[in-house]
Order: C-alpha cells, then sequence, then structure tokens
C-alpha cells in the first residue's frame, strides 16, 4: 500500500496515544495564549495606515508635534420658539462655574452664539491624554446634567468627540455583548440538530474556541512583525469559529458514519483522516491562500487582518489532524452521548436501504436530467442577481450613519445645525521651510477667505480662521468646514474644489511647500480608490494560486477551472445582493438601517477573500467525495449523485452554522456590521444550496469524464479511495437514462 498520507500517520498516533496529544493541544495553547499575553500588543501607527493624499496629511500633522486635547461643548437651545438670550447666558454661566470644579476639565472658553441666534456654545477643553478622553468623560456628563435640571425650560446639552465615542462603545459594547450570547447557544443548538447528541455537537465547539485562543496568542506575538489593528480580534474570532466549527464537523460526520459500517474506533479515525482530514488540509490551505492575498493590498489593516486569519486557520487545521483524531478515539462511541431522542431517531448515519436521502435525490434530478437547461436557467438568474454590482459605490460611513437611538447624536444634530463649522471638515496641511512660516500664514488666509463666500464651504465661526502653527514653525494646519454631510456629493464635490483649485491656488507658489488635504471625505475618497487599484491585483493573486491548488490536489485542470468560476459566481451574486439591499431603500425598515446609498470602503475586498476561502471548504468536501466514488470505478453520473448526497447534510449543516452566526451582525446597530452580516450570510446561504447542489452538479454531469482530464504530467491520483465497501448505489431515478 506505500506510505500512508501525513494525515493518516497523525491521527492514528494521536488515536493511539489520547492523553498525550491531547495533553500536547492543551499545552500548545496555554503557551501560545499567555506567550502572546506576556509579549503584549504592538499596535498599528498613522505611520503604519497611511493611505494616498490622506495619509500624507495626517502624516504633516503628527510631524508638527501639537498639543491637541479633547474637547467637548454645552450646547443651550430652545426646546420651542426662539432661544431666550438672558436665560442662555445664564445657564452658560452656570454650566461654566461648575464644570470649572470637574477633575479633568483643563479650560472653559467664551459662550458662543450661533450666527442665527438659535443656540449659545460652551467650549470645553479637557485635561490628560485624548486618546482616553472618552472614558473620563461621564463625570462632565452628570455636571450637565445637573445644569439641564437647573434650567428646564432650555435645552442643555454636552456634545463632543468624546461624549459621542462614550456614546457608541456603549452601543457597541451592548451590541457585541449580545451578539457574543446569541452565537455560542445557537452554533450548539445547530449542531444538537446535525448530530442528534450533545458530546458529539460540543467537540467542533470546543476545537474552534481552543483554535481562536491559540490563535489570539500567536496574533500578538505575530503583531511585533506585522503591527495589529483593533478589529483583528473580532476577525479572527469570525474566522476561527467559522472554520474550525466546519472542519470539526467534516471529520466528526464521516467519523461517525464509518463507525456505523462496522468499522473500529482506529479503523475509522484513520478513513476520516484519509479522506475527510485530506480535505480539510486542501480547505484550509485555500483559504490561507486567500487571507494572503489580502498582504497585496499594502495596508496596515488588511495585512493585520491576513495575519490573524491565517494564524487562526492553520491552528485550525492542526488540531483537527490531532487533537480531534485523539478525542474521537477516547471517547469512542461515547461521541454519541447523551442523546436527544428524537433527533438522533432523524440524524443517526446509517448503512445501506435506510442510508438512501430523499430530499437531496429530488433537488438534483433537473441537473442528472437535464443538466444543459439547468445549468443555464440557475447561471443566468445568478448574474441577474450579481448585475447590480456593476454599479456598486464606495465610501465610509459618516456621522450621519450613526443610530440616532443615543442622546449624544441628537445633540450633535442640533450642534451642526446651528454651528456647520463644528461638523463635516477638510484638514489643510502644510510643510515648509521656517522662514515661509508668514507667506504661510497668509496664503492659510486668503485660503480661507475664498471658501468663506462659496456655497460648498462653511464660513468659520468667531472672529476668523483658526491657522495652528507648530513650535518650529514649519508645519500650519487649517480646518476647512463644509456644511454637507460626509458622504454627501456636495462633501466630495468641495474636497475636490480644495484639492484641484484652491489649495494650489494659493499655496503652489511657496519654494519648498509640502502640502496635502485630508479629513474625513478624504479618507473615504483616498480609501475607495486604494481599494479598487488593489482589488484586481488580489483577486489575481487569489484565483491564480488556487488554481493551482486545486489542479494539483484533484489532478485534474478542468476541477479547478470549475472550481474558480463557481466561486467567482458565488461572490459576484453576493455584491449584487448588497447593493440590491443596502444603496436602495426598500430594506432599511426591514433591518433598522438608513441607506448610506454606498457600500462600506473596505467590505468588498475583504468579503472577496472570505468568501473564496470558506466557499472552498464546501467545494473541496463535495468534490473530494465525488473523486473517491470515481476512484472506485463508478461512472460520473452516479459518482456525481452519490457524492453530493452523501455529503448533503454535513454542508447544510456548516452552512447553517455560518449563515445563523453571520446573521446576527446584521442585528447589529452600525451599518458597516450590517453590511458585513448579509454579505457573508448571503453569500454562504447561495454558495451551499444553488452553487453545490444545482450549479456543481449540472457541470459535472455535463463534463463528464472531462471533469477528470489533465496533462500528462499531472496524471496521478494524490486522493487514494480507502479500502472499503462500494457506497450504496444511488436512487434509480437519480440516475435515468444516459
Amino acid at each position: 500500500m506505500g506510505r500512508r498520507p501525513v494525515t493518516v500517520r497523525l491521527a492514528r498516533w494521536s488515536a493511539e496515544h489520547p492523553w498525550r496529544a491531547i495533553a500536547l493541544w492543551v499545552v500548545f495553547v496555554a503557551v501560545c495564549f499567555v506567550g502572546g499575553s506576556a509579549a503584549g500588543l504592538n499596535e498599528a501607527t498613522d505611520e503604519d495606515q497611511a493611505i494616498g493624499e490622506f495619509g500624507r496629511a495626517q502624516l504633516i500633522v503628527d510631524s508638527g508635534g501639537f498639543d491637541r486635547p479633547a474637547t467637548e461643548n454645552v450646547l443651550i437651545t430652545a426646546r420651542s420658539g426662539s432661544l431666550d438670550q438672558t436665560a442662555a447666558k445664564a445657564a452658560a454661566q452656570d454650566a461654566a462655574d461648575r464644570l470649572r470644579q470637574v477633575d479633568g476639565v483643563a479650560s472653559i472658553g467664551t459662550p458662543m452664539p450661533s450666527r442665527d441666534g438659535s443656540a449659545l456654545l460652551v467650549p470645553i477643553t479637557m485635561s490628560g491624554d485624548p486618546g482616553t478622553a472618552g472614558d473620563r468623560v461621564q463625570p462632565l456628563r452628570d455636571t450637565t446634567a445637573k445644569v439641564q435640571d437647573a434650567h428646564p425650560q432650555l435645552r442643555v446639552e454636552q456634545v463632543g468627540g468624546p461624549s459621542i465615542d462614550k456614546a457608541l462603545d456603549d452601543t457597541l459594547g451592548k451590541d457585541f455583548k449580545r451578539a457574543e450570547l446569541l452565537s455560542l447557544p445557537v452554533t450548539l443548538a445547530i449542531l444538537i440538530i446535525a448530530f442528534g447528541a450533545l458530546i458529539a455537537a460540543g467537540v467542533p465547539v470546543l476545537l474552534a474556541l481552543s483554535s481562536v485562543a491559540a490563535a489570539m496568542g500567536l496574533s500578538t506575538l505575530a503583531s511585533h512583525l506585522v503591527p495589529a489593528t483593533d478589529t483583528t480580534a473580532s476577525v479572527i474570532l469570525l474566522i476561527g469559529m467559522a472554520v474550525g466549527v466546519d472542519y470539526s464537523l467534516f471529520y466528526v460526520r464521516r467519523e461517525r458514519e464509518e463507525r456505523a459500517k462496522g468499522r473500529s474506533g482506529l479503523d475509522a479515525v484513520e478513513i476520516a483522516a484519509e479522506t475527510s482530514g485530506h480535505a480539510v488540509v486542501v480547505s484550509g490551505t485555500a483559504v490561507i491562500i486567500s487571507m494572503g492575498g489580502l498582504l497585496l493590498a499594502q495596508d496596515a489593516i488588511f495585512s493585520s487582518l491576513a495575519v490573524g486569519s491565517i494564524l487562526v486557520v492553520a491552528v485550525a487545521v492542526i488540531g483537527s489532524l490531532t487533537v480531534l483524531p485523539a478525542l474521537l478515539a477516547k471517547l469512542g462511541r461515547w461521541v454519541d452521548r447523551p442523546r436527544v431522542p428524537l433527533l438522533w431517531r432523524i440524524t443517526a448515519p446509517r448503512t445501506g436501504q435506510s442510508a438512501r436521502p430523499r430530499f437531496w435525490p429530488a433537488v438534483l434530478k433537473p441537473a442528472l436530467r437535464a443538466p444543459v437547461a439547468t445549468l443555464l436557467i440557475s447561471v443566468a438568474l445568478l448574474l441577474a442577481l450579481a448585475a447590480p454590482a456593476l454599479g456598486m459605490k464606495l465610501k465610509f460611513p459618516g456621522p450621519e450613519d450613526v443610530p440616532r437611538t443615543t442622546a449624544a447624536m441628537q445633540a450633535y444634530d442640533r450642534l451642526t445645525a446651528a454651528f456647520p463649522s463644528n461638523g463635516t471638515s477638510h484638514t489643510v496641511a502644510v510643510r515648509a521651510p521656517a522662514e515661509q512660516a508668514d507667506r504661510v500664514r497668509a496664503a492659510l488666509t486668503d485660503l480661507a477667505g475664498r471658501t468663506a463666500t462659496d456655497p460648498l464651504f462653511a464660513p468659520a465661526e468667531g472672529d476668523g480662521p483658526e491657522i495652528q502653527v507648530s513650535v518650529d514653525r514649519r508645519v500650519s494646519v487649517l480646518e476647512v468646514a463644509t456644511p454637507h454631510a460626509s458622504r454627501s456629493d456636495e462633501a466630495s464635490r468641495s474636497l475636490h474644489e480644495l484639492r484641484e483649485d484652491l489649495v494650489p491656488a494659493t499655496l503652489g507658489g511657496i519654494p519648498g511647500v509640502e502640502y496635502a488635504v485630508g479629513g474625513g471625505v478624504a479618507a473615504s475618497e483616498d480609501y475607495a480608490a486604494h481599494i479598487w487599484a488593489k482589488l484586481p491585483i488580489v483577486a489575481a493573486f487569489v484565483l491564480a494560486l488556487t488554481f493551482l491548488v486545486m489542479a494539483w490536489t484533484f489532478r485534474s485542470v478542468v476541477v479547478a477551472l470549475t472550481s474558480i468560476l463557481l466561486n467567482l459566481l458565488s461572490a459576484g451574486a453576493a455584491y449584487g445582493l448588497l447593493v440590491l439591499v443596502f444603496q436602495s431603500t426598500w430594506a432599511e425598515g426591514l433591518l433598522g438601517f438608513t441607506s448610506m446609498d454606498a457600500i462600506v470602503t473596505w467590505l468588498p475586498l475583504f468579503l472577496f477573500v472570505v468568501l473564496f476561502g470558506l466557499s472552498m471548504d464546501y467545494h473541496v468536501f463535495v468534490v473530494s467525495r465525488i473523486r473517491e466514488a470515481v476512484d472506485r470505478g463508478m461512472p460520473n453520473r452516479e459518482a456525481v449523485a452519490h457524492g453530493i448526497t452523501s455529503s448533503a447534510g454535513v454542508v447544510t449543516s456548516a452552512a447553517v452554522v455560518m449563515v445563523a452566526v453571520f446573521s446576527i451582525f446584521a442585528t447589529l446597530s452600525m451599518i458597516d456590521f450590517k453590511q458585513l452580516g448579509i454579505g457573508l450570510a448571503a453569500a454562504i446561504l447561495l454558495d451551499a444550496t444553488i452553487i453545490r447542489a444545482v450549479v456543481l452538479p449540472s457541470v459535472m454531469t455535463l463534463l463528464g469524464d472531462a471533469n477528470w482530464w489533465a496533462p500528462r504530467f499531472m496524471r496521478r491520483r494524490t486522493v487514494v479511495a480507502p479500502a472499503v465497501e462500494p457506497p450504496p448505489a444511488p436512487a434509480p431515478e437519480l440516475v435515468g437514462a444516459r
């Protein structure tokens, strides 16, 4: 028989030495987690995350070494009608007197009336680290609430960056807590339904959680090579639970099937390792390749996500090949205990006539009997669903996309209505020799004057433009406000007018000058341009390497090519669905969001690599089952029917787990997470149903033996069928006339 595959040798050693394998895994996870905690996290800096002109502006500002303390405001407005100026000034004085006594307040500014007299603003400068201001703002908010109690005829509110950060942190904290509380029970419930036994359902969750813990520690260590961002841990949890549960599910289900055929525990583990274990390795490699494509984006955020995802997938693969066989060998038939009576009767593995499924043969009938018509209709439907993606627009969410359920955001709306310069603004950052400082100031003053009469911009409040100059006089900064929402067309036009006309006209003639226009609008536009530029490069890398892996694994160029095309079809349909839902307004009430008429900038690139990687889980598992049947001598049509019907249960279970968990993200408040949850859930659902149960069997039935064509140098079997009896013949109605 020759040398056994490494997956089998690893599984056999683990099954023969279960306590050693389990102990080694526990030690490995503990060392990774503790080692990562001890090393500490190295977070990405502004320099690491600088993209486009926005990034250059940020670096210029940082080089000025400005002291930029956190600021807050007390906003005083009328509850109805016009504002009583005398009462408003009294409330402003009361607020200033009280806030001066609060720890963390550095100074109180002079009350500033709005141009239309509808509001009075009291500026507050906070002391301490601006980065922690949101954690220290509550005493100020409590004091402002007391001022409100003392002046009930007015509306007295606190609003500013720290207050909004605090409100958003509270909202997101509740959202994520709810998501965490729901995701684990939902996953367990679905696995209990899939297995009909509590221990069998718990094993995949246990492996996934331990893989996530180990990867968290390893990613912390890796952050000293590739700086981490604050989203890395969430993605590790998301990807880790998805692939960890999938890999275990594939492995456990196959081991149970073999035991049901009368195999001993060790033989069942070996067969599972040789079949499902091999599929796990190929699938994990495909996911790692996909996530590795993010490194080509040359972006600190995507690089951090790539490293975290690669680590958690690698750990999950290692766990499924080592500790999982040990657990299954040690548990033996106890893995099917305690049984859930009704569910166990439905889900228990069977052999012979009783094992023949009924639902999936009915689903497969059209693809096997009329593959051309089925293929044309299903592909046409998917292409129609993908068509709206051609009109996809990318933007960052702005303040207007934050839920208005918090008092801080309601106050923000009133602030920007009364004081437009406190809303969206562009940052004009200038660096020039110190001897040119006066010319730079004069040019920026001229720039502010030109924007003051332009309806695309908001005039400066108070005595005129505030120009910040660094201590060494080399860096100057001017904030130019616009009264328009950050992702509006008017805000975009104001940015381009600054960049293309006003700033070059006023600053271009100064010797040695370097300038850039940044701000929130610039960040959105520059990052969208960055994504559109990098998406083809990342996609080409992922497609090319995945093609090579699939071709070498299945020794078939045709299987590799159809794998790529089917996954592209699935991703395109997911993109189109996202555009249909989120660039329109029809689903706003259903999903609880306000349409931003765009897709979140980072989502298409991230969604592509995640979907391409995860969808390969199902594809590799299904095609491996088909190839097993072909290698045993079964004709192509029967092999397709057997491979899909025999894998349908586990693929469906894995897909339902992922769809359920991803759907929880759609219930979160922020538009970013709603789009991510809907995009992932819809794509996985389409992939596991229409793609795998309709398009794939149609293609493979139509191609027949050509599925397995390859150049002469590749014609060697790598998936060796285990020495087991031939699978039961598929139902006659599946085969039909040939």
